[in-house]
């Protein structure tokens, strides 16, 4: 991830293009365009700086190549069901607002912040190409640290559109399975 290189460094091809999303071809067809100018180090080999791809990945894509992205979430894989579920009601949701969509599923707990899922979420938002993230409830995310999510998704001016749901046991349930891998989470540091 970008943020995590010093903003001086010069990056290689490669890293540059993982973390724009893209191929080494498309970097090297870009130089060729002009749209974008590397350092060469004395091998000529190209080098991009990391200050200079952070003002890349900010600018906004034409709305049209932007999408929605409908996330959804279970606790375990006996809940397939209900990852179905919402599923099925986030994409009839789009489609009656005549948003074409893509829907994210994830499993793992609320306080999991590695889901596969969730990552590739923050990735794709991070780059700038999503309009807008649907969800059924705020907590689908995360469990702690949604805020953060939305405070990335305003940065990025992707629209945060909550599906309000009736709360039932299920909510119960996964609240209590966080509970208790908290439990088993603080009993790993003693």
């Amino acid at each position: 991830m970008l943020l995590s290189y010093p903003l001086d460094m010069l990056l290689t091809v490669e890293d540059t293009a993982k973390i724009l999303g893209v191929s080494k071809s498309t970097m090297r067809r870009w130089e060729a365009e002009g749209r974008q100018k590397p350092e060469r180090t004395p091998d000529g080999h190209r080098r991009y700086r990391s200050e200079e791809l952070m003002q890349m990945t900010v600018h906004p894509l034409p709305q049209t190549d932007r999408v929605t992205l409908a996330y959804v979430r279970v606790s375990s894989h006996d809940q397939k069901a209900d990852l179905a579920r919402q599923a099925m009601v986030l994409s009839e949701f789009c489609t009656k607002n005549g948003w074409t969509h893509e829907v994210i599923r994830d499993c793992g707990s609320g306080m999991n912040y590695h889901k596969k899922g969730l990552r590739a979420l923050l990735q794709r938002i991070m780059r700038n190409d999503v309009e807008r993230l649907v969800i059924t409830h705020r907590d689908r995310l995360l469990r702690f640290g949604g805020e953060l999510v939305f405070a990335i998704c305003e940065e990025f001016q992707t629209e945060v559109v909550i599906v309000k749901q009736s709360e039932d046991t299920r909510y119960e349930d996964e609240l209590t399975q966080d509970v208790w891998e908290i439990i088993r989470t603080i009993s790993k540091f003693r």
